[in-house]
C-alpha cells in the first residue's frame, strides 16, 4: 500500500540493522545508540547546518512507511522516542525537541523504511531554513562517534 521504493531497493537501514556497512548504507554500527527486538536508533549520518547529531529511531523489520507499520512497532518506537528525547535533551543542553516523520516522496522521504528523527533545537538555530536551503551534508563517521559515545552513556546510567 503506497508504496514507491524502486525495484530492487536494497533498503540501507534494513542492512544497518542486520550489522552490514556497505556502498550502501551511510550509517555504521557505531552510530547505533539504541537497540532491542523490535527497535534500533541511530545518529543520523546527514548532519544539519550547525545543528548536527540528532537522532532517527526505526523499526528493526522493513515496513516502508507509516501505512505499514504495524502497531506493536509504533507503540515501541514512541516509548523509545520519548526516552531518547530526554536523553537529547540533558546530553545536548537544548532548548527543545523536534519530532520529523515524513511518508512518501512529496513529503520528502528518501529512505524508504519508516523512521523518525528526533532533532535537538536550539533558539535561533534556523533549522527549517537550513533543511529548506539543502544544507546537509553526510557526516564523516568519526563526526557522529561523539554524539553516539554521549547518549549511549546517558542511556546507560539513566534506565529510567
Amino acid at each position: 500500500m503506497y508504496n514507491h521504493a524502486p525495484e530492487n531497493y536494497k533498503c540501507p537501514l534494513c542492512l544497518l540493522v542486520n550489522g552490514i556497512e556497505n556502498e550502501h548504507t551511510m550509517a555504521k554500527q557505531v552510530d547505533i545508540v539504541y537497540r532491542d527486538d523490535l527497535v534500533v536508533a541511530i545518529i543520523n549520518s546527514k548532519f544539519v547546518g550547525n545543528n548536527p547529531g540528532h537522532v532517527i529511531v526505526m523499526p528493526a523489520k522493513h515496513f516502508e512507511n507509516l501505512y505499514e507499520l504495524e502497531p506493536e512497532y509504533a507503540h515501541r518506537i514512541i516509548d523509545i522516542s520519548q526516552k531518547l528525547a530526554k536523553a537529547i535533551k540533558e546530553v545536548r543542553k537544548c532548548d527543545g525537541i523536534m519530532i520529523k516523520q515524513v511518508n512518501e516522496p512529496a513529503a520528502g522521504q528518501a529512505a524508504f523504511h519508516y523512521h523518525m528523527h528526533i532533532v535537538p533545537r536550539f533558539k535561533d538555530d534556523n533549522y527549517n531554513k537550513e533543511i529548506v536551503n539543502g544544507n546537509e551534508r553526510v557526516s564523516d563517521p568519526s563526526e557522529r562517534i561523539p554524539y553516539a559515545k554521549a547518549l549511549k552513556e546517558y542511556l546507560k546510567n539513566h534506565n529510567d
